[in-house]
Order: structure tokens, then C-alpha cells, then sequence
């Protein structure tokens, strides 16, 4: 009986380690794979932006990846087709990218590699002036060209400038990566892009209405401050437009601030009315400033006397620009100009005035108070730049970053509108007084301008990904409210001659992957191992003749039957 005991034990023992090869030879399998799969770096990235106008295709027309990472070491002549071109701005030749794209050369992506100091709401740090030349050069190649692979943006960091140094010098040593021999794999898994279905672009208007004797405000004469808030860049997920224009938008809201002070008390509530608004469709041709004022009731628009747009016043030094399409001997715009022109010598700065007659048979428009004038409105932009920015351009660009815009530029310009609205509001003109003094109670106030630039310089704003409810308009639509009487939203359709693409951001996943003669070398030892495991567990449970006896060849048929 007890060996009968013995012998089910044996039994049973041996059925429980039969059961148990399975388990650990998956355990096995799992190891490696865990091991392997340790490798993977997921990296944040940017995609170049898809556009079409009136049908003709821009920017980048795909979003997946699935292709071995190369580098500029690789030999010449190679084939790129199945490979990422990573390029590091600081080793940018835009020769080689514009041949690429001129000679619609196969390549199987591009990725370029951004310094962090670029990165918005960075404020730390600095790059050279080339680098951002470069950076605005190579924007404008990619903005303007039908690029048939996909294009990311990237920033510099620990892995992959590890990654970067591994290709380079396997690329250098002829090495390329390929299936055979390894290396690095970059893979993004995103739908392809698909069209915007009808973008919008939001205006916000804020009224503060004048003083006037009999009480009827509609009767008065009316100031309007514009600003364009919205930009366009190479990678709409980053375009924060600091300069252009957060700081002219910066500007506006800090103009109303200091006239609801003003204005709340029926003292110093000047015979003007104040109108702002915050528009967008600037970089397509301001369109949204067009639908603006030709919503607005005749009555109304007849009563602006005169508009002031604010475009880019955040990085200048000694002197601002008066942009006007009225030739400077209008009575309107000497009064302007010599209105700044005062202001300005109180502060201890220049103004100059530049003047460009419209054409009427080119739809272009240049600047933002250009759409005033076709409508003969008296109008003039205030701003730093000399010449205006082509269309679809310098409005919002990646170099165009926190960094680079000073807050005491903003206030010296919030400086200049408001002193010289309230010189003309007042009666003041030509008079060396300060209304807004520092350290009065009426005084700039620098924290409200660090901190409004702070979070646009953190804000992307291309218009047609921005939803009606978006934070950001909630957010100037409640800031406008606070300091006007009458606050109202009016949202259109950006121009049928635009279309937008979707997938903006994506998530890069980085393999370093081992070459096939690895794999085969590993999965021999793996089987091996297997082997000598499968067949120790065998002869320790049942013994070497069961052993043999599985390898053993089965008997034919015919001895079977004899």
C-alpha cells in the first residue's frame, strides 16, 4: 500500500510539472520581451502644418512614421526613402533641406531638432541671432512648399541627443540602419489628417461710451484700439506669436484697463467713446478686421474719428513706427502723428511715419489698418517693424517666443496710445503733462503686462484650431468685459480659399532596435535553453528512457501491422 502511495505521488508530481513547461517557457518569452521592449523613449513631437489655398497644396501632406532614424553622416547617394532625416537646427544646411523639397527627392521623414530655448514660455536662456534666421528661413521653405513625407518638430534632450550620436557615428561608418543590421526605429501611429470642417474665427468687442451733456453717447465722436490676436507658424501646436502679436494684444488690454478708470468716474469720463476689439484672421489677411467692421452698424463705423491698430511692440528700443495709407498731409493723420510725436518726446523716444498708398485692385492687405481705409476710415498701425510681413508669415513664427519680447517695450507703447488718446481726449495736446504717471494711480501696471504676456507666450492661437469656446477667447472675452460697459462676440467662417488640415501633435516613439543576426543568436540560445531545461525537468520526473523514448523515431506502419 504505501509503495501504491508513493507511486500516485510520483505520478501527480510528474502531471504538476507537465502542466508547469508551458507557464515557464512563456515567463521566458515575457523576460525577453520586457527586456527588449525597455528601449522605447517616448518623445514629444510637433507636426509641419497642412494647408491648401484655393486647392493648391502647402506644408506637409502626411502624419505616420514607421522608418529607421539617419543622420547628414550618411554616405552620399544613399537611399533615404525608408528613412527619418534627423536634423538639428544648430547643424541646419538649408541647402540640403531646400534640394529635397525642390527636387521632390524621396524620404521617408524629417525630424528637426529644436534648442529648449525655443520652447514656449521658456524665458531662460538665449540663441544667437543666426539661429533664428536660420529658423525663420527654414519656416518660410517649409511653409511654402508641398512636402510629400512627414515633417516634426522636436526638442533637444537627454535621449535624443543620445539617439542622434548613436546614428551619426553608425551612419558615418557606413553602417545606414536597416532591417539586417539594426539601429534606431521611429515610429508615430496617428490617422491620417483630415480636413477642418468649416473654421471659424472669433472678434471681441468692448465699448466704453463717452460723456455727453444730454446723455445721448451715440452722438459723440468715437476712438477705436485694434488688435489682431491670432498667428499662423510652421507648427500650429507652437505657435505662440510672443511679439507678434501677444504683445500688441498685451497692449490693448492694458489701454482699457486705464480708460475703465478713468471712464467709471463721470468726472473724468472723457467725450469720446472707446471702442476695442481683439480680432482675428490676421495672418489671412485680416480678414476677420474686414467682417468686424462691416458688421458694425454705418452709424457707428461714420463715427471713428479715428483707429489705432496694434501690431508686434514688444522687442524695439528707441523708436515705433506710424504706418498710414492717408498721405502724411491729411489733417487727420498730421493730428495723429503729431499727437505721438509729443508723447514720444515726453518719453524720451522717436516716432517716425511711413506711408503706403493702398492699391484698390489688389485684394492683398498689408497691415491691419488697411481695412479701415478701404472702408475710408481714418486709421493708422502702430509698430516696430519696418516693412509688413507677407501673408501667412511672421505672424506667430517658432522663433517668436517669450525670450525675445520685453515687457518694457509693451509699456513704453501702452505709454504712447494712451497719453496721446487722452491728450486728444481731454484737450491736452502739445502739453508736457504725464495723465498716466508712474507711481500715480494711474500708472502702467507692469505686473498685469508680465503676466498677460506670460500666458500668450504660452498659447498657441492659429485660429482655424481654435474652438468657439476655447479658454483663451473665454478668457479675453471676460478680461474685455471687466473693463468696457458693452461686451459682444462675433464668430464667422474663415474664407473658402482656406483649408486646414488636423493632426497637429503627436507622441514619437524611439526603438533601439538589434540587427537580425541578434535575433537569431538569441532566439538559439532561448531554444537551447528550452531544450536542456524541458529535458532536465524529464529525466528528474520519469526518467532517461522517457526521455529517449519522446526523441525516439515511432515504428512504420507495416511493423506496426507485422
Amino acid at each position: 500500500m504505501a509503495e501504491e502511495k508513493n507511486s500516485k505521488q510520483r505520478h501527480h508530481r510528474s502531471m504538476f510539472l507537465e502542466s508547469m513547461y508551458p507557464v515557464v517557457a512563456l515567463m521566458l518569452v515575457l523576460v525577453a520581451c520586457v527586456e527588449l521592449c525597455d528601449a522605447a523613449t517616448v518623445v514629444d513631437v510637433y507636426r509641419l502644418i497642412q494647408y491648401d489655398i484655393s486647392g493648391a497644396p502647402f506644408g506637409s501632406r502626411f502624419s505616420s512614421l514607421n522608418h529607421h532614424a539617419a543622420s547628414l553622416s550618411f554616405q552620399h547617394g544613399a537611399d533615404l526613402s525608408r528613412s527619418v532625416l534627423i536634423l538639428p537646427l544648430r547643424e541646419l544646411d538649408i541647402a540640403f533641406v531646400q534640394d529635397y523639397i525642390s527636387q521632390k527627392q524621396s524620404l521617408g521623414g524629417l525630424l528637426i531638432l529644436l534648442p529648449q530655448t525655443f520652447r514656449p514660455g521658456n524665458i531662460g536662456g538665449g540663441e544667437t541671432q543666426g539661429l533664428r534666421i536660420l529658423l525663420a528661413q527654414l519656416e518660410k521653405l517649409l511653409l511654402h512648399g508641398n512636402i510629400p513625407f512627414p515633417v516634426y518638430f522636436a526638442f533637444e534632450n537627454e535621449e535624443t541627443d543620445t539617439m542622434l550620436a548613436d546614428v551619426k557615428k553608425n551612419d558615418a561608418l557606413g553602417q545606414q540602419a536597416t532591417a539586417t543590421t539594426g539601429g534606431y526605429k521611429l515610429v508615430i501611429s496617428v490617422s491620417e489628417p483630415r480636413k477642418i470642417a468649416s473654421p471659424t474665427i472669433t472678434n471681441i468687442q468692448g465699448w466704453l461710451p463717452g460723456s455727453r451733456a444730454d446723455g445721448d453717447s451715440n452722438q459723440l465722436s468715437t476712438i477705436a484700439v485694434v488688435a489682431s490676436y491670432d498667428t499662423f507658424g510652421a507648427a500650429p501646436a507652437l505657435s505662440v506669436g510672443s511679439d507678434s502679436n501677444g504683445s500688441g494684444v498685451v497692449a490693448l488690454l492694458e489701454v482699457a484697463r486705464l480708460f475703465s478708470t478713468l471712464y467709471s468716474n463721470p468726472k473724468t469720463r472723457g467725450r469720446y467713446n472707446l471702442l476695442f476689439a481683439l480680432t482675428s484672421g490676421g495672418p489671412y489677411n485680416y480678414e476677420g478686421t474686414q467682417k468686424w467692421l462691416k458688421s458694425l452698424d454705418q452709424r457707428m463705423r461714420e463715427s471713428i474719428d479715428y483707429a489705432i491698430c496694434l501690431n508686434s511692440v514688444g522687442s524695439w528700443d528707441n523708436e515705433l513706427l506710424v504706418h498710414v495709407s492717408k498721405p502724411p498731409e491729411n489733417a487727420y493723420i498730421k493730428q495723429i502723428f503729431e499727437g505721438f510725436s509729443n508723447v514720444a518726446e515726453d518719453l524720451g523716444f522717436q516716432v517716425s511715419l511711413k506711408h503706403k498708398k493702398i492699391n484698390i485692385s489688389n485684394s492683398r492687405v498689408a497691415w491691419e489698418h488697411e481695412q479701415f481705409s478701404r472702408l475710408r476710415v481714418t486709421a493708422a498701425t502702430v509698430s516696430e517693424l519696418l516693412t509688413p510681413p507677407e501673408l501667412l508669415e511672421s505672424a506667430g513664427s517658432l522663433s517668436d517666443t517669450r525670450q525675445h519680447v520685453n515687457e518694457d517695450s509693451i509699456i513704453k507703447g501702452v505709454k504712447l496710445v494712451a497719453e496721446s488718446l487722452a491728450r486728444h481726449i481731454y484737450g491736452h495736446q502739445g502739453k508736457d503733462i504725464q495723465i498716466f504717471a508712474d507711481n500715480s494711480s494711474l500708472a502702467v501696471n507692469r505686473f498685469y503686462v508680465k503676466s498677460w504676456l506670460d500666458g500668450l507666450s504660452q498659447t498657441p492661437r492659429v485660429a482655424p484650431f481654435l474652438s468657439k469656446n476655447e479658454p483663451l477667447i473665454m478668457a479675453l472675452k471676460k478680461e474685455l468685459e471687466d473693463y468696457t460697459a458693452e461686451m459682444s462676440i462675433q464668430q464667422e467662417s474663415l474664407d473658402g480659399i482656406f483649408t486646414f488640415y488636423d493632426s497637429t501633435k503627436a507622441s514619437l516613439n524611439i526603438y533601439q532596435v538589434a540587427s537580425v543576426t541578434f535575433d537569431l543568436l538569441l532566439l538559439l540560445v532561448l531554444g537551447s535553453y528550452l531544450i536542456m531545461l524541458f529535458s532536465f525537468l524529464v529525466i528528474t520526473t520519469r526518467g532517461l528512457d522517457d526521455l529517449i523514448s519522446i526523441f525516439r523515431r515511432p515504428p512504420s506502419r507495416k511493423m506496426k501491422i507485422a
